[in-house]
């Protein structure tokens, strides 16, 4: 595929795909959400990848406004919402449970974690793709917002079931009913972020905790964990316990078991085999 909106690469074990649309603050269309997920298959399918790191051009001044306002006119002009992607769009993470199988809901099919460097704005759904994300870094005064409610929309894309587990339902309740704007400094507060930093440590802290996941955790294990956490949420404790045991007991039978196993032990840097 022919990327006009997204950017993509690698670096180190590392993919990171930008949101590149700066003339319109990196606003989000059917074409950029088309590119997005062909770009997560892309980084999915490639077993030299392990961490997946989504940032905003920074020449747009954002990490995404949200939806493009032209779109916005076309859903008035259409009578009705269209999501502006085809049939044949990609499908990173589905097929895994079916809780997943939904749009933005499939990050949690993926097996590789994603970081979300939020270097700017973070409106409507740039606020959705971030708390998607599995870990979640700001620049400092960074400005956050569901915006739904300015026109009459409902919450967006599950934010209304994802934002309370992840920072509770007052503050969930605050961000949604009132589709105020706040600041990095207060999400942070609040629990949305993991850490909050000047503007020019932003993507190289990020990179680095991404290299330090990549180098110290096995593959495996980052895949089994994060799905752990988020079939967590649609299972009991002895449901989730008899998982963890499955998982165990298959686990070590992974050549990545004897590998990790051995080079604590000899106090040296594992290499990992992965899948």
């Amino acid at each position: 595929m022919q990327l006009k909106t997204i950017r993509a690469e690698v670096e180190n074990q590392t993919a990171i795909l930008t949101l590149s649309r700066p003339k319109r603050m990196n606003a989000w269309t059917g074409r950029m959400h088309t590119e997005y997920r062909w770009a997560l298959a892309m980084a999915e399918a490639d077993r030299s990848v392990r961490v997946i790191l989504v940032t905003g051009d920074p020449a747009g001044g954002a990490f995404c406004a949200g939806a493009d306002t032209a779109a916005l006119e076309g859903h008035a002009e259409k009578g009705g919402y269209d999501a502006g992607t085809a049939e044949d769009i990609a499908m990173p993470g589905y097929g895994v449970r079916p809780e997943f199988d939904a749009t933005f809901a499939y990050h949690f099919g993926l097996s590789k974690p994603v970081i979300a460097a939020i270097n700017g704005a973070a409106a409507g759904v740039g606020l959705v793709l971030a708390c998607y994300a599995d870990l979640r870094f700001a620049a400092r005064g960074a400005k956050f917002t569901a915006a739904h409610g300015r026109f009459n929309f409902p919450a967006e894309f599950g934010l209304s079931w994802l934002l309370p587990r992840i920072v509770g339902l007052t503050h969930a309740q605050d961000i949604l009913l009132s589709s105020r704007v706040f600041l990095a400094e207060e999400a942070m507060q609040m629990g949305l972020l993991n850490r909050v930093l000047a503007p020019e440590e932003l993507l190289p802290q990020a990179k680095a905790y991404a290299d330090m996941l990549a180098k110290t955790v096995a593959p495996g294990s980052l895949r089994m964990t994060r799905r752990q956490i988020y079939a967590g949420w649609h299972q009991s404790a002895a449901e989730a316990v008899a998982e963890s045991e499955r998982l165990m007991n298959d686990a070590i039978t992974h050549p990545d078991y004897r590998e990790g196993l051995s080079a604590w032990l000899a106090k040296r840097p594992a290499s990992w085999r992965g899948k």
